[in-house]
């Protein structure tokens, strides 16, 4: 109930919308009511079924205050009009009735439409601020394609199923309600027989539909595991065809494909029952009623046979209405499982946020200093990545961190920027921690280029303006002028406004890597870090993105991962990382001469 009242809790900014939908439900559930209790009476009187009311009757709240008026104006028509031209009205007015109806039935179903639409639309929203706003902490315990698969087929089934149910809980309730208080006022015992009918069907359905939220959650886990395959599979299809894996992949989908196939044929089963299960009840509430009521009729307790006819057509009237909140309850099972897995995302904690009082931070002055700083992934196995590391950064100069695979080099410029804090000491820059500043001002001071190129499926142009919207198009040929991209970009089909494919796949890599530095050029940070930005390109292509790395490092304080020694020996300090810990440091001639490990490093390279 909690996390239906919070979906619903989506609603509340379109109260007005809804309330228009309850007052268009209402008047269609009036209207078809009198559709049938003004048809019932003319009929009796008509075919001389029930005697003619030739006096007016005096006002009570009683079914037979209302018959019996409706019986007046009838014998009053046939008196004044005749019989013939009695009918005609009586037609015309049914048919009037009618339109009436289903006109506010349309306007109901229009003005809940947006509703429905405009919470779903919110909800996705919501989910997508909080996706931005997660720490990549969280990311690397959660699989993409299960993410995906939560913002698109769980709130896709939150929305068939539990938006849905708006309409539903409004005009179905509205609809027993309206024609239990009529039945009601016919034949208070009649309906209190009915009405309990309905509660053992309702508790029936109950019991039915009790393991379908389990079952519903279970299959979007493995719809989410399947998308994450899915993605995975097109992600690596280099690899796969190369080492013919492509059976094993098949086989792997497959037997995931069929626990999910399994999951759903349990669900459908299940949620299809709810039809068949729900009318075979309603027959024998029907039946149930027909017998108890004939009892009546034929015992002479005071129920006439038209009366107890008029009854059961009332009656037909709240078998649809049952049946419909019937399937809406094995509906709702389902979207409230989505709704877990949506509200597990909702719910994930921020723990990359601003402090209360957070400081501005309007540009670097002088010195960035780690003190003391040591840092463990909270994953499987918490090994400490840093420990007690100590390093002062002043502003304009190069610094270097190089070592093996493993050694923190990559771990210490992510916490600069805070995409995962530290879980000892502090980073400060200008005297200040990095956590006591304003989240998104801090990040400003920051560009960044890393070794995989980071592209979006878009144009050159917003790639290069990324983050920037009031860049010019001057502004951004500059930039890639600088980064060497220009002349490659000027070649394209459609220069700046070509489209570069998924992650850039329609350029080299070396085109991606300067389009990546032409963005960091556009930004114009104070500080520069540099992700092994050129191990992985080909000798012409390094050359061509080394040159605009010198262009873009001039004038600013640059923090350098390097792998390929030859790319930082002019670095003002080189930064050797060795488990986690600063083993050594000083200058490239310095630290050759000592022979220890940053010389063993170099005489590997052999440069």
């Amino acid at each position: 109930m909690k996390n239906l009242m919070r979906i619903l809790s989506y609603v509340r900014k379109y109260s007005a919308f809804a309330l228009l939908n309850v007052f268009f439900n209402a008047l269609t559930i009036l209207f078809s009511l009198f559709s049938l209790v003004m048809l019932i009476p003319f009929l009796q009187v008509l075919f001389k079924e029930s005697d003619p009311v030739y006096i007016k009757p005096v006002f009570a709240f009683t079914a037979e205050y209302f018959l019996d008026t409706l019986k007046y104006y009838i014998t009053l028509s046939m008196t004044t009009y005749g019989d013939t031209k009695t009918l005609a009205i009586i037609c015309v007015a049914v048919a009037v009735i009618f339109m009436l109806k289903n006109l506010f039935r349309y306007l109901a179903l229009y003005v809940l439409s947006p509703v429905r639409s405009g919470a779903v639309r919110d909800m996705r929203n919501e989910l997508y601020r909080k996706i931005l706003s997660l720490p990549l902490s969280y990311y690397s315990k959660e699989k993409k394609g299960d993410l995906i698969s939560r913002m698109t087929e769980d709130v896709k089934e939150v929305e068939v199923s539990i938006m849905s149910f708006l309409e539903i809980s409004v005009r179905e309730p509205l609809t027993i309600i309206v024609f239990l208080t009529w039945m009601l006022m016919l034949s208070p015992s009649l309906t209190g027989f009915v009405f309990l009918m309905l509660l053992v069907t309702v508790l029936i359905i109950g019991r039915v539909g009790k393991r379908l939220k389990r079952d519903s959650g279970e299959s979007q886990t493995l719809a989410g595991e399947l998308f994450s395959q899915l993605e995975e599979t097109i992600s690596g299809l280099r690899i796969i065809h190369a080492f013919s894996a492509e059976k094993y992949q098949e086989d792997k989908f497959a037997k995931l494909n069929d626990r999910h196939f399994d999951k759903s044929r349990s669900i459908v089963t299940r949620k299809e029952l709810s039809s068949p299960l729900t009318e075979f009840l309603a027959i024998c509430v029907v039946c149930a009623v027909l017998w108890y009521g004939g009892n009546l009729v034929l015992s002479n307790q005071g129920f006439k046979a038209p009366t107890f006819i008029h009854f059961m057509a009332l009656f037909s009237q709240l078998i649809a209405p049952a049946k419909n909140f019937s399937n809406a309850y094995y509906n709702i099972r389902k979207g409230l499982a989505s709704a877990v897995r949506i509200f597990e995302v909702l719910d994930a904690e921020v723990v990359i946020s601003d402090r209360q009082n957070a400081k501005e931070i309007k540009g670097f002055e002088h010195s960035i200093e780690y003190k003391n700083v040591g840092f463990v992934y909270n994953n499987y196995d918490n090994k400490q990545i840093l420990k007690n590391v100590n390093l002062q950064i002043t502003k304009g100069k190069m610094v270097a961190l190089v070592g093996q695979s493993g050694a923190g080099k990559t771990t210490m410029v992510d916490l600069l920027p805070r995409f995962y804090d530290v879980t000892e000491g502090s980073i400060m820059i200008d005297g200040v921690d990095v956590r006591d500043y304003q989240l998104r001002e801090m990040r400003q001071l920051f560009g960044m280029v890393s070794q995989e190129s980071i592209l979006f499926n878009d144009t050159i142009f917003n790639n290069i303006a990324f983050g920037n919207p009031n860049a010019t198009r001057d502004s951004v040929m500059e930039a890639a002028r600088i980064a060497n991209a220009h002349d490659f970009i000027s070649k394209l089909p459609n220069g700046y406004d070509t489209i570069i494919g998924d992650r850039g796949g329609k350029l080299s890599g070396g085109e991606r890597q300067r389009l990546t530095i032409a963005r960091a050029v556009l930004k114009d940070p104070p500080i520069l870090i540099l992700d092994e930005a050129t191990s992985s390109l080909d000798s012409n292509s390094e050359r061509l993105v080394q040159d605009a790395l010198t262009k873009l490092m001039k004038g600013r304080t640059t923090i350098v991962i390097a792998h390929r020694l030859s790319t930082i020996q002019f670095a003002d300090e080189i930064i050797v990382m060795q488990n986690g810990q600063i083993a050594e440091r000083g200058n490239h001639i310095g630290l050759t001469a000592k022979n220890g490990i940053y010389k063993k490093l170099v005489d590997l390279q052999a440069f």
